[in-house]
């Protein structure tokens, strides 16, 4: 068994031990909302929106990207599960910032990876500009035919140095609830 299999189980163990009133929470998200955002280890969305367990519905990915998976998602946190403000918060030295479709494609395109032929079909949604793409996130999401106009959808970028959420005023706009 590997260390880090290890410290995760003792860790769980732990955890169950204490998990009492948290039985009792409802499946809504109880402040009704949902935050889409990145993968990226610096960030604790818990702990630069102030939530508990239970308030939001919490959505990670590379890149915190408005993919098709996502807008699925946050769908089914609206109709489902009663949320009705969105924020999508991408941040400052994003790995896909560096990078291409076409340089990711060619780290899969190697002899040694199986199937890596596979890679030339999948968009990697990577980051050519960090408020631009917040803007287009927060655009495809607004233009889903399914996503209500009453949502409001909110577009910022969290600074990994000072863990301040930085607004980006054209997603707000394209965002707004009407």
């Amino acid at each position: 068994m590997s260390s880090v299999l290890e410290q995760v189980l003792a860790a769980n163990a732990a955890y169950a031990e204490s998990f009492g009133a948290r039985t009792a929470l409802a499946r809504a998200p109880a402040r009704g909302f949902a935050i889409l955002t990145c993968m990226d280890a610096r960030m604790d969305p818990a702990a630069f929106a102030g939530l508990r367990d239970g308030d939001a519905n919490v959505l990670r990915n590379a890149g915190g990207r408005a993919s098709d998976d996502v807008i699925r998602s946050l769908l089914i946190s609206y109709k489902l599960l009663g949320s009705s403000e969105w924020f999508v918060v991408h941040h400052t030295e994003c790995g896909l910032e560096s990078t291409t479709n076409e340089s990711l494609r060619g780290l899969f395109a190697s002899a040694e990876d199986p199937g890596s032929g596979a890679a030339a079909g999948i968009d990697w949604l990577p980051i050519a500009s960090q408020t631009g793409s917040v803007v287009d996130d927060v655009r495809r999401i607004r233009n889903h035919p399914l996503v209500p106009a009453g949502i409001a959808i909110y577009g910022f970028i969290y600074d990994v140095h000072t863990g301040r959420l930085i607004e980006v005023p054209e997603a707000m706009t394209v965002g707004a609830a009407t």
